[in-house]
């Protein structure tokens, strides 16, 4: 059997970043992507995929991206059944067991200072990222 999902597009929020109570780190973000063809108004349409990581790769993916940022994401679709006064439904989403960081951050881009300048800012991953 084979459940793999690669998916590249941008974050329409910030990631958000949980500990579940034994301490494992949760970082839930949604992904847009459009879709490669053009509907019949002759727009392009677009898909938002709720993306999840763990451990690591929720924290890395909370300290270094934000909304608008372009990532590749590869992992697997899981659905996940729940209930809410007594209706039940059915959430998909991908668990991610990767994430590319496909471009630098806004600041560095628009000829800001470079991520790295000060004590308190993140190195850049691009190549350096272990995942």
């Amino acid at each position: 059997m084979l459940n793999r999902i690669i998916l590249i597009g941008r974050l329409t929020r910030d990631p958000e970043l949980r500990y579940t109570q034994s301490g494992t780190a949760v970082a839930r973000m949604s992904l847009a992507v459009e879709r490669d063809f053009r509907n019949a108004a002759g727009e392009k349409e677009t898909d938002f995929i709720d993306i999840v990581a763990w451990r690591k790769l929720a924290e890395l993916c909370a300290n270094h991206l934000g909304k608008g940022r372009l990532v590749a994401v590869e992992g697997r679709l899981q659905i996940r059944p729940w209930e809410k006064d007594g209706v039940k439904h059915r959430s998909a989403e991908v668990v991610a067991d990767g994430v590319q960081f496909l471009d630098r951050p806004r600041e560095a881009a628009a000829g800001g200072p470079p991520m790295g300048a000060g004590d308190d800012d993140p190195p850049y991953l691009d190549d350096e990222v272990p995942f």
